[in-house]
């Protein structure tokens, strides 16, 4: 049984460190919301890692790493954009407003 982004996301929040870091736009979190996106996006395409990495032209462990790991440190974001593409997404970035860092 799996989990969906949104169920996820909303038991997370229960915990107070990590909804203070999420509203306080820690970019760990942030890289959180793609893997767990990308990992949903995936399985509501019916796909296996292994299919994705085939369209993309890559390995599963790549893509295993992409889901996995922290996308900021092992993703550009061709890799995000081309990993969008192969699970029938269209990749969509957005810039909004946090609160000013101290």
């Amino acid at each position: 049984m799996s989990i969906s982004y949104e169920e996820l996301k909303a038991e997370l929040m229960k915990d107070p460190e990590f909804r203070a870091a999420y509203e306080a736009y820690d970019p760990e979190i942030a890289a959180l919301d793609v893997r767990l996106a990308a990992r949903e996006a995936r399985r509501h395409a019916k796909l296996t890692k292994a299919e994705v990495a085939e369209r993309i032209g890559t390995t599963p462990e790549a893509i295993d790493r992409f889901e996995n790991r922290s996308p900021r440190r092992t993703s550009t974001l061709g890799m995000l954009f081309h990993y969008a593409a192969a699970v029938n997404c269209r990749l969509k970035i957005s810039f909004e407003p946090v609160a000013p860092r101290r």
